[in-house]
């Protein structure tokens, strides 16, 4: 069959349009992160410790009135040699009055203090929340406009793929190029779908950055014109095997950028490095732990469909299931290592910093496997597409 070459002409273009909406993204997420705008815990602490000092300032009054009505009523004059009579001066009569009028009003007060802090709650909610969103919606906003262009991004992304598909009417997964564009591709979407559940913005300048980078490579290192898939992968298979693989491999990497900042936000509990201040706008690091674990757990299943699927096509191609090639052999070292991280995790003893080490050594194998293996280690699974 033919090669469309304007088509496959158009998804160069495409790509290179995705890349540069991508770098756009990429620098409005990095302001967004280190930017030095007040953050909202900020302005909230900076509220609650205001709210504080007026309620010492209000005890502290009442205090001095208590006492200034004490003194009052302890001056007396003496009239006879045997007795004592209690008389208040003009002046500590005026005093006593006020006294009395005071503590006539005492009980309101008392009141009204003792509801202070649900009532300020209420009054000062809406002003706090104000104040809350003046110092972070800049942030925000920043934020929201970065997502705004990763979706456009992603789309100009995705028609590249389809025209690249078109152009020679096969699977977009048919060499390393095709490969890390459709891998970017699937990983962006994951990261999108996640902001959907959980605010995870603060990974959008890594994860731009790493899509930039892989669309980056694959237009220029990894680049392979359009042509028909190699006999070898003319299968079934590869509408099964690839694919699954594909989402493995995006999921894991959304999961080592997590655990990633997981690490960095660990360190900033726990010493407090002036360069790692934007951390304090992460959620906790065992938030953060949780959500990176979540998805290499599902990314791990994905991995391990994508062994037995390999497993099952080397049968029906080369007529065994296992045969130590080095592709294989290093689809089964990730296996291990994540699981590995996965029994570290229930292990008592591993810390979270620890076991996201172990996380993050198993992205590095799939790296190795993906670059590496690909292009430097001879095998039956030499796809790549790269001439040697």
């Amino acid at each position: 069959m033919d090669v469309n070459v304007t088509l496959a002409a158009w998804s160069n273009l495409l790509v290179y349009s995705a890349m540069a909406v991508y770098a756009i993204a990429f620098l409005v997420y990095a302001f967004d992160l280190f930017g030095r705008q007040r953050t909202a815990d900020a302005a909230a602490r900076r509220t609650a410790a205001e709210a504080r000092a007026g309620a010492r300032s209000r005890a502290g009054s009442r205090a001095q009135g208590r006492a200034g009505r004490a003194s009052a009523k302890s001056s007396v004059h003496r009239t006879s040699r045997h007795e004592q009579v209690a008389v208040l001066d003009a002046e500590d009569e005026a005093d006593a009055d006020g006294g009395q009028a005071r503590a006539g009003s005492s009980k309101p007060a008392e009141a009204a203090d003792a509801d202070g802090p649900s009532a300020g709650a209420g009054a000062d909610g809406p002003g706090a929340g104000a104040s809350v969103r003046g110092a972070s919606g800049g942030i925000r906003r920043l934020a929201r406009v970065g997502t705004a262009l990763t979706v456009l991004a992603l789309l100009l992304h995705i028609a590249a793929i389809v025209t690249r598909c078109l152009s020679v009417m096969r699977v977009p997964w048919g060499n390393m190029m095709e490969y890390a564009m459709t891998a970017s591709a699937i990983a962006c979407i994951v990261y999108l779908v996640t902001v959907r559940v959980k605010d995870v913005r603060y990974l959008g300048t890594f994860v731009t950055g790493a899509v930039l980078l892989a669309l980056g490579l694959s237009i220029t290192v990894f680049y392979t014109p359009a042509a028909q898939l190699v006999p070898a992968l003319q299968n079934y298979w590869i509408y099964i095997h690839v694919p699954i693989a594909i989402l493995s491999t995006a999921l894991l990497s959304v999961s080592a950028a997590l655990a990633v900042f997981q690490m960095l936000r660990a360190w900033r509990e726990a010493k407090s490095p002036c360069l790692l201040r934007f951390m304090d706008r992460l959620p906790a690091s065992d938030d953060i732990e949780k959500a990176s674990y979540r998805i290499a757990a599902v990314g791990f299943i994905t991995w391990t469909f994508t062994l037995i699927a390999g497993a099952i096509w080397a049968e029906v191609a080369w007529g065994r299931y296992w045969g130590w090639d080095s592709k294989e052999i290093w689809t089964f070292v990730v296996w291990v290592v994540y699981a590995a991280y996965l029994h570290s995790r229930a292990t008592r003893g591993w810390s979270p910093t620890k076991v996201a080490v172990l996380n993050l050594v198993g992205f590095l194998c799939v790296i190795f496997n993906f670059t590496i293996v690909n292009v430097f280690f001879n095998g039956l699974h030499a796809y790549s597409g790269l001439s040697s």
